[in-house]
């Protein structure tokens, strides 16, 4: 008897079916395992960026209000403007005016 080449056996085909079959479940387990801690990497560098520009952000702001502090402790004009404005502090004999604005009706 001789064997004829009409392709792999039974045998063959079964072993490859199984081999993709263990590489295909090894794949979801590998999947199931590593993708949460993976997408938890992501939304964490994500989060990170952000409070790094916040960061930056907060700094600029310090750096501004630091300098106004300076001019106020330093310019007595400037803390003049400052408790009319924002205080309503008035000088004697002063009378002070509150302009209020016109209400628009309907």
């Amino acid at each position: 008897m001789q064997s004829t080449p009409e392709g792999p056996g039974p045998n063959k085909t079964r072993k490859g079916v199984w081999n993709i079959f263990w590489l295909f479940g090894l794949t979801i387990f590998l999947l199931v395992i590593f993708l949460p801690g993976y997408t938890k990497l992501q939304e964490l560098r994500d989060r990170n960026r952000e409070l790094e520009t916040k960061i930056k952000q907060l700094n600029i702001e310090n750096a501004l209000l630091q300098q106004e502090a300076k001019r106020i402790e330093s310019d007595p004009v400037y803390q003049e403007k400052i408790a009319r404005e924002r205080m309503g502090v008035v000088r004697k004999g002063e009378v002070p005016v509150k302009i209020v604005p016109e209400k628009k009706s309907r």
